[in-house]
């Protein structure tokens, strides 16, 4: 798992409407990138509702958010569809998991990501991160507030 204090690794991925997002691109914001294994899975599905439910707060709080998996962009927006969830996602499809590898967070037992967070700061550099101890555990929004709140104090 990638480390605070180091310099988040290069990417560029599309969204659910196939918008290319790139590290750059979120210069000069806090973004909270969550990796979970897989659209339509019921954790998954628990996890992002959760995130959904308490998206404008951390957007108060100097947040963005942005889910990650191997889905396609396609099945992202199926997915973000039925949950009617407005957080991007973005699609790590293709070669499958790059990017999670170069955060440290594919799991190539199972071929997906694990469930994790990190928080990148507006320098690029990672803040925080966090992964899941089991894949059914979802990582609850108090561990996003707790960091920000701690990013803030720094």
């Amino acid at each position: 798992m990638i480390e605070p204090g180091t310099p988040a690794p290069e990417f560029s991925l599309r969204d659910q409407d196939g918008e290319k997002v790139t590290l750059e691109s979120l210069r000069g914001q806090t973004t909270v990138l969550v990796f979970y294994p897989s659209d339509f899975s019921p954790v998954c599905t628990d996890q992002l509702n959760v995130y959904q439910e308490v998206l404008g707060e951390l957007e108060a709080a100097g947040a963005r958010l942005v889910g990650v998996s191997v889905d396609s962009a396609w099945t992202h927006k199926a997915f973000q569809r039925h949950l009617g969830i407005t957080i991007p996602l973005l699609a790590d499809f293709h070669p499958k998991g790059e990017v999670a590898r170069a955060f440290g967070v594919y799991d190539e037992r199972y071929g997906v990501s694990t469930r994790a967070l990190v928080m990148i700061g507006p320098d690029l550099e990672v803040k925080w991160s966090y992964t899941s101890p089991s894949p059914l555990e979802i990582p609850g929004a108090n561990l996003i507030f707790d960091a920000l709140e701690a990013h803030a104090a720094v």
